[in-house]
């Protein structure tokens, strides 16, 4: 389903919009430099697995993840080190080769369907050169860079690996129930296998009963809510609604359903659409894929993925099994 110029210019603002209301509670934009954000700004989406940057190639934009998770990996001798991982709401580029004055000595690469609305490091260097905020903003987003950096760097050298997955969930909450196990792991500096049996370990701590309480309270919250629906809904929104440690509900899915966050919304918000479907007038007056984004699905392409996965057959021949065709 093709979005129109004007859906395109609308979507487009609303991106840099909520940019600039991050940007600002850290200092006052001025209106000039508000109306340059809109003229130079650029959205781009990338689909999981899509590389933004490869490793060797220049960098000449500064990212904003307005939705989604990238992976940073170094290839070195045939082995993934993955040295960063960010989601929505945080700054993403390769400080290597930022300004295209060298090769990047990192790839970036998205672990989950992402929107980033970028712009262009000439036009960045303009504005430090014109406006005083640029400047102030963009030293407070390195710093919180490089804080962040420091913190890889402490969890990758504590303790034992154990210690590493404990410190990471408290520090990341969501993020195991989120992301590949293998991206994760490898951020950790372990083995794959290694941090499964970690996982399983402290899964098995949760007494069953709590764990069978938290899934009854998600599941009934979802069915009253339908918050499913939500396209940019994640683990800690949930979890913070239902009042419980994110941790928690992260663990609860892996011991009972195997699957990730995203795949556990799934299974609601394909059940709703097949309810849509049996409904006459749906399809009288909507497209199977305008019923899945009102479903909460963020893309044609992550839909399809996610029914194909699901009920082992694509929507079409699904609706068309379905009337008996």
């Amino acid at each position: 389903m093709s979005q129109s110029c004007t859906e395109y210019q609308l979507s487009k603002a609303d991106d840099v919009a909520h940019v600039l209301k991050l940007l600002e509670a850290l200092h006052p934009i001025s209106h000039t430099l508000r109306q340059e954000f809109y003229q130079h700004t650029i959205t781009l989406q990338l689909q999981e697995g899509e590389h933004l940057l490869y490793q060797g190639e220049k960098c000449f934009y500064m990212y904003f993840i307005r939705r989604g998770a990238l992976m940073a990996y170094s290839q070195h001798r045939q082995k993934r080190i993955t040295t960063y991982i960010s989601v929505e709401n945080e700054f993403v580029s390769s400080l290597s080769g930022l300004y295209g004055q060298q090769p990047s000595r990192e790839a970036i690469m998205a672990v989950e369907p992402t929107l980033l609305v970028g712009v262009h490091t000439d036009v960045l260097q303009g504005w430090y050169a014109r406006y005083f905020e640029m400047n102030f903003i963009i030293r407070q987003v390195y710093e919180s860079y490089y804080r962040d950096a420091q913190e890889r760097s402490h969890v990758v050298r504590i303790g034992n690996a154990e210690e590493r997955y404990l410190h990471f969930i408290k520090s990341k909450p969501g993020y195991i129930g989120r992301l590949p196990l293998d991206v994760v792991a490898s951020f950790l500096d372990i083995k794959p296998e290694t941090l499964s049996r970690i996982i399983k370990q402290n899964n098995g701590q949760m007494q069953v009963q709590e764990a069978e309480g938290i899934l009854e309270k998600s599941e009934q919250f979802l069915q009253e809510t339908e918050c499913f629906r939500e396209k940019t809904l994640k683990v800690q929104d949930l979890a913070t609604r239902l009042g419980i440690p994110t941790y928690k509900l992260s663990m609860a899915l892996n011991m009972y359903h195997k699957k990730s966050f995203t795949e556990f919304l799934n299974h609601y918000r394909i059940t709703y659409l097949k309810i849509q479907l049996e409904k006459e007038e749906s399809l009288q007056n909507f497209t199977i894929e305008s019923l899945a984004l009102s479903a909460g699905f963020a893309s044609r392409s992550a839909f399809y993925k996610a029914f194909n996965k699901m009920e082992g057959l694509s929507p079409k021949a699904y609706l068309a099994a379905a009337k008996g065709v």
